[in-house]
């Protein structure tokens, strides 16, 4: 990187740490990157080497935010976070790589619901011209095909995601859109899409029936679903050829709509 720098950002909740990753050469635009754990786990460390490959890829400066977590935190704490990073991205990082730099939201598993939420939230505000979303959570769903046929022995099961569920949120609010994001009404404003999933994952449904409902929705989207990985395989991009393939998509989708947009 051509900079790394430790970010304090002010949002309605205090203060909110974030890392500033900025490649070498010109940059082409600004990625706010919510990490996932299913809005319980994980911290920016955990996602720092996959923001700097991300950032040296795609040629963009890559902001990776620090929202709370819960149970200490819970809805709407981490909405709030994800929508303040957005907001404060696209005023003071435009002022300083420039106003036409693009602003492009991605996130993984919560990181993911987390992005498509705020989005759709700020949008009268915000002009995000890509959202990238990686095995996404979109539905209060255990029943879906992938939850009955990827959970056992994997990474993550289906009793994960309940866990992580109760933790976010009092049940009688996970059919809000504002949880599941498949529900909202509003899908057709969201911008253009890259969707990945993994084959063996308990959310692979949630991310190919997030997409059929955008693309239904008139949004263009792009899906993907990477055969024999799991979750959590993006972030094995330096191990596994696969995952750096996945890692080469998204930076490419991304040099794309920067390039339609120039």
């Amino acid at each position: 990187m051509a900079d790394v720098e430790e970010i304090s950002i002010t949002t309605r909740g205090g203060a909110l740490s974030a890392r500033l990753l900025v490649p070498d050469g010109e940059v082409a635009g600004v990625v706010v990157y919510f990490h996932g754990g299913g809005w319980v786990v994980g911290s920016i460390d955990d996602f720092d080497t996959l923001g700097r490959e991300l950032a040296k890829r795609s040629r963009c400066a890559v902001l990776l935010p620090e929202y709370r977590l819960a149970p200490e935190h819970p809805f709407p704490a981490a909405l709030e976070d994800a929508e303040d990073a957005i907001i404060w991205s696209a005023e003071s990082l435009r002022r300083r790589f420039g106003s036409s730099a693009p602003i492009v939201v991605a996130g993984d598993s919560a990181g993911g619901n987390l992005a498509t939420v705020a989005i759709r939230r700020l949008r009268r505000r915000v002009d995000v011209a890509l959202q990238v979303l990686v095995y996404p959570v979109t539905n209060a769903n255990f029943d879906t095909p992938s939850y009955l046929d990827s959970s056992d022995g994997l990474p993550l099961t289906r009793d994960d995601m309940k866990w992580f569920f109760s933790l976010y949120a009092p049940a009688q609010l996970w059919p809000e859109a504002d949880i599941s994001p498949i529900r909202s009404a509003e899908l057709g404003c969201l911008p253009r899409t890259v969707v990945i999933t993994a084959e063996h994952d308990v959310l692979r449904s949630d991310g190919e029936l997030y997409a059929r409902a955008l693309q239904e929705a008139g949004v263009d989207v792009t899906y993907r679903q990477y055969p024999g990985t799991v979750h959590g395989f993006l972030r094995l991009h330096n191990h596994v050829d696969i995952s750096s393939q996945a890692l080469s998509d998204i930076a490419d989708a991304i040099s794309d709509t920067i390039y339609i947009l120039a």
